[in-house]
C-alpha cells in the first residue's frame, strides 16, 4: 500500500466527522413528499437540478438554497396546482438554445412567489402555461454582456397569467410572445435591453411597472388592444429605441404613464386608420430627445390631456403628411408661446407645430447631432421668417393647457 493512503483516509475521515458533506439532492425529497402536501425545507443547501411533476408546495421559508450544477434548468415545475416559495435558486446553465432557466413552469394554476434567483441565464420561463402567478420574486441574471443574457421572464403561449411585484436586474428582456390576456403589473426592471418585448400578444394589461436604464422601454409588436397604465420608463436612450414603441398594434390605450429622458418618448408605427387607432391621455413626456415620433402613416390617433415638457423636439415625423390625421386636444406644451388673458387655464390661440428647416434631421437622422448648432438654428430661423418652401403642419391643438 502506498504510504500516503492511510494519511489521506485519515484526512477524509476527519472532514466527514466535522460535518463536511455534499448538499442533499432536492429531487429525493420531492419524490418522497405526497401529492397535495407541503414540503417545508430546513435551512441550508440543496442540490439541483430537480423536477416537480405533482401538485406540491415547496416552501423554503427564505432560508433554503437550491443550487444547480451549471447545466440546464435548476427547477422544472411540470405540473398544475403547485407552489414554489421562499427558495433561493442559482446556478443554471448558459445555453440559449436550451433556454436554461432558474425556474421553468409547464402547467396551469401554479404559484411562483417570493423566491430569489441569481446567476441564472433565464429567470422564470413559463411555457404553455395558463393562470399562473409569478409574484414578489427577485431575479438577477448572469454577469454577461447585455446581448448574451437571457430574459428575466419569458412567457410563451400562455393566457391569464399574472406577473406582479417582481424585481428584475441585469437581464436581457421581459418577453411575452403569443400570449394574450395576461397582466403584468407592479414590476421593476433595471439594466436590460428591452424592458418589455410584447409580440403577438393582444389584450395585455401593463400597469404600474418601473423600467429604467434599458435600451428600449416597452415594445409592442402586432398586438392589438394592449392597455398600458401608470408605468414609468426612464433613461431608454439607444438609437432607434424609445420609451414606448408600437408597431402595427391597433386599438391601444396609453394612459397616465411617465416617460422621462428617453431617445423618443412614444413612437408609433401603426396599421391603417380603419383598423383602430391609439389613444394616449394623461401621460407625461418630459426631457426626451423627441417627445413623440410618427412613422409612415397618417395616424388618426387621439392625444388628450398629455404633458409635453422640455423635450428637445416635442413631435417628430418621418415625412411630411405623416401623422396628419392625429387628433390633439387639451395637452400641455412647455414650448407654447401663446397667452391666457381670460385666465381659464386654456391658451387663447391654438398650439401649432410646423415643419421648417428642422425637417432635415427628421429625414436624415444623423443630422440630429447638429440639431442645436448655430448653422441649423440660423437656417431654421430664416425658414420661419421667409420660407423657401411651404411648411407642413405637424399638429394643431385647439385648446392647449397653460398648466
Amino acid at each position: 500500500m502506498p504510504p500516503f493512503l492511510p494519511l489521506l483516509a485519515l484526512l477524509l475521515g476527519a472532514g466527514l466527522s466535522c460535518g463536511v458533506r455534499a448538499a442533499p439532492p432536492l429531487q429525493a425529497l420531492i419524490d418522497a413528499a405526497p401529492a397535495g402536501g407541503t414540503l417545508r425545507l430546513a435551512p441550508g443547501d440543496y442540490a439541483g437540478p430537480a423536477t416537480l411533476t405533482k401538485p406540491l408546495t415547496i416552501d423554503g421559508a427564505g432560508q433554503a438554497r437550491l443550487a444547480g450544477n451549471g447545466h440546464g434548468t435548476v427547477l422544472a415545475v411540470k405540473t398544475s396546482g403547485a407552489t414554489v416559495r421562499g427558495l433561493a435558486v442559482s446556478g443554471s446553465g448558459d445555453s440559449h438554445d436550451g433556454v436554461d432557466a432558474g425556474i421553468l413552469v409547464v402547467g396551469d394554476d401554479n404559484r411562483i412567489e417570493d423566491n430569489a434567483l441569481t446567476d441564472v441565464l433565464f429567470g422564470i420561463h413559463i411555457q404553455g402555461g395558463n393562470r399562473n402567478r409569478v409574484a414578489a420574486n427577485r431575479v438577477v441574471g448572469k454577469d454577461l454582456p447585455q446581448a448574451q443574457r437571457g430574459d428575466a421572464v419569458r412567457l410563451w403561449n400562455g393566457r391569464h397569467n399574472r406577473i406582479e411585484d417582481n424585481r428584475f436586474t441585469r437581464a436581457r428582456d421581459l418577453t411575452f410572445m403569443n400570449s394574450p390576456d395576461n397582466r403584468i403589473a407592479g414590476n421593476i426592471f433595471i439594466d436590460g435591453r428591452y424592458g418589455m418585448h410584447i409580440v403577438f400578444s393582444p389584450r395585455l394589461v401593463v400597469e404600474n411597472n418601473r423600467l429604467e436604464h434599458t435600451g428600449t422601454g416597452i415594445v409592442v409588436l402586432y398586438s392589438p388592444e394592449v392597455r398600458m397604465r401608470g408605468n414609468r420608463v426612464a433613461h431608454a436612450l439607444t438609437a432607434g429605441g424609445g420609451g414606448i414603441v408600437f408597431k402595427e398594434s391597433s386599438d391601444a390605450l396609453v394612459e397616465d404613464n411617465e416617460i422621462v429622458h428617453c431617445s423618443v418618448g412614444l413612437q408609433v408605427d401603426a396599421p391603417p386608420q380603419s383598423l383602430g387607432a391609439l389613444t394616449a391621455r394623461g401621460n407625461r413626456f418630459a426631457h426626451n430627445i423627441v417627445g413623440a415620433f410618427f412613422y409612415g402613416e397618417a395616424g388618426g390617433h387621439r392625444f388628450e390631456n398629455n404633458r409635453f415638457e422640455n423635450n428637445l423636439t416635442p413631435i417628430g415625423v418621418s415625412a411630411p403628411g405623416v401623422g396628419s390625421a392625429n387628433v390633439w386636444r387639451d395637452n400641455y406644451w412647455s414650448d407654447y408661446q401663446g397667452f391666457d388673458r381670460d385666465r381659464d387655464g386654456v391658451g387663447d390661440t391654438p398650439h401649432e407645430l410646423w415643419l421648417f428647416a428642422d425637417r432635415i434631421w427628421m429625414e436624415t437622422p444623423k443630422a440630429a447631432f447638429f440639431r442645436e448648432s448655430p448653422v441649423l438654428e440660423l437656417l431654421d430661423f430664416l425658414e420661419r421668417l421667409a420660407p423657401f418652401s411651404t411648411p407642413h403642419l405637424i399638429l394643431r391643438d385647439p385648446a392647449p393647457k397653460m398648466r
